[in-house]
């Protein structure tokens, strides 16, 4: 039954979404007692509405979604394993930080591979450059771990991450620039700004891609502002955003102007921040996220970012909620 699932989930049409997303919950509802408490808790599985459409698929808005911060005090896994990765959150000194306990890794792999390419076609097409100081300081990245791949998957020479070095990364950038070298340069926020405040360049074959995360390095600008000073700072038409966190196993990704646009597998919803129960496809409020490649932890995951998800499935990341902790990612406020 879990293999059968897992293969549908990766070629899964939009149409066929809702079917796979029912068959993912009715096995998570089984396999994880976190959920299942979650769900009995809120009414959920003894809503006559949700009951009534067992026949078919209900609709996506009616799931139970589990908060976020569960991955902080519970173990949200579906049965019992002993993982093969533990993703860890990165927070700060005075945060407790979330925890996620992957059974198979060649999921996740998977699932960013096969997302990237669809974004931005093949690794080996790329130089990939990743600036992650603070993610690389630390272990249990899922980030470090998916670029260090895409890194690997590039062959390229000169890919690879810098830490501090920014004389490096502005000369490796140089060369590859003189090359027309396609290049994806992915970085934390705050590295990024820095980067670009010290060494001002003009790129025209590198795609800048930020994934977030200030923590505490600088003041707190919108998105906007951000993506200005590094347009101003490289010489970019557009900066790229990937939208990602250590309780999922998917990412969204933005080409431009902050819209996220999600892989076949993954939807964004958005729930009242009155009622955590009013949950709707399309407006402003708080994001849920469901994630068909959690498999095997919770694919219905309520966020703590406020956002506005438009008619079409794409989404802004507007900010975050003002009583949730601070997080390594999506530091960015409105």
């Amino acid at each position: 039954m879990e293999g059968s699932i897992i293969n549908k989930i990766f070629s899964v049409s939009p149409d066929q979404f809702p079917l796979i997303t029912k068959e993912v919950y009715q096995y998570q509802i089984q396999q994880n007692l976190v959920y299942r408490q979650w769900a009995s808790l809120v009414n959920k599985l003894q809503d006559p509405s949700f009951e009534q459409n067992a026949a078919n698929a209900p609709h996506l808005n009616s799931y139970p979604f589990i908060p976020i911060s569960f991955f902080k005090s519970h173990k949200v896994i579906c049965g019992q394993f002993e993982a093969e990765a533990l993703f860890e959150s990165s927070g700060t000194t005075n945060t407790v930080n979330s925890q996620h306990l992957v059974k198979d890794v060649a999921i996740y792999r998977t699932s960013f591979t096969t997302a990237f390419e669809l974004f931005y076609g093949a690794a080996h097409q790329w130089c990939v450059i990743g600036l992650l100081p603070n993610y690389l300081e630390r272990q249990h990245s899922s980030l470090v771990m998916m670029v260090e791949e895409l890194i690997t998957a590039s062959k390229h020479p000169s890919s690879g991450f810098y830490l501090h070095d920014f004389e490096g990364l502005h000369q490796t950038l140089l060369h590859l620039e003189s090359t027309k070298q396609p290049t994806l340069l992915i970085g934390v926020t705050f590295a990024l700004l820095d980067f670009a405040a010290q060494f001002p360049m003009q790129l025209q074959c590198t795609t800048v891609m930020e994934t977030g995360g200030m923590k505490g390095r600088r003041k707190e600008m919108t998105r906007t502002e951000v993506h200005q000073l590094l347009k101003e700072g490289l010489g970019l038409n557009e900066v790229h955003s990937e939208y990602g966190m250590t309780e999922l196993l998917s990412q969204a990704y933005s080409v431009g102007k902050g819209l996220f646009q999600c892989p076949p597998w993954m939807r964004v919803l958005v729930r009242d921040e009155d009622d955590p129960l009013a949950i709707h496809t399309s407006g402003k409020g708080v994001l849920n996220v469901i994630d068909l490649a959690n498999i095997y932890s919770c694919s219905f995951i309520a966020t703590e970012d406020v956002g506005i998800v438009y008619e079409d499935g794409s989404f802004e990341v507007l900010g975050r909620l003002d009583n949730s902790d601070i997080r390594g990612c999506s530091l960015l406020v409105v």
